[in-house]
């Protein structure tokens, strides 16, 4: 049986913290991410990045996206740290974030620990360029060609930096 989908990040971990270097109070970068395994018949990828703790995971009332990307070729395996659009995989589109621009935002929680999910679709077509489209717009452009998914999950939490207590690569001193 061929192993299914598999999406992880050299820089953190499953259910683990993202480093600050990927959030909104370090450089703001989208993290490396790498992938295996996607299923037969893929002709497309897409990832979405998103909170479903938004505002305040005691009382969560909306998803917010922190990044929407589609049509990666299948024969990609990787996004590197700080993917721009000069750099994306040949093809690829972004969508609009709940910052109403293209690109990655990092997590910038406004209260308590928050879940960032990065979801990897593989799907069964190359999809129409959506222009600036959306989270849920994909999502429904996507509905009826997922062949398999993948999730990693990412914690995070404000530690209000000011940057005296952490140096340019983004650990604690």
């Amino acid at each position: 049986m061929p192993k299914p989908l598999a999406l992880t990040s050299p820089r953190f971990k499953d259910g683990d913290l993202i480093p600050i270097a990927y959030t909104g109070e370090g450089d703001d970068l989208s993290p490396p991410l790498q992938w295996s395994n996607p299923p037969a018949g893929t002709k497309s990828l897409a990832l979405i990045v998103e909170d479903p703790d938004a505002p305040d995971p005691q009382n969560p009332q909306m998803t917010w996206s922190h990044w929407v990307l589609y049509n990666i070729p299948p024969g990609a395996q990787a996004l590197p740290e700080g993917a721009t659009p000069d750099v994306l995989p040949a093809g690829a589109r972004q969508g609009m974030n709940d910052w109403k621009r293209q690109g990655y935002g990092g997590p910038m929680p406004p209260v308590g620990r928050h879940r960032y999910y990065f979801r990897l679709y593989a799907l069964d077509t190359v999809l129409p360029d959506l222009g600036r489209t959306s989270r849920l717009d994909l999502l429904d452009a996507m509905d009826g060609h997922i062949l398999g998914e993948a999730e990693l999950i990412g914690l995070y939490q404000k530690v209000h930096h000011r940057g005296a207590e952490y140096h340019a690569g983004g650990a604690p001193r």
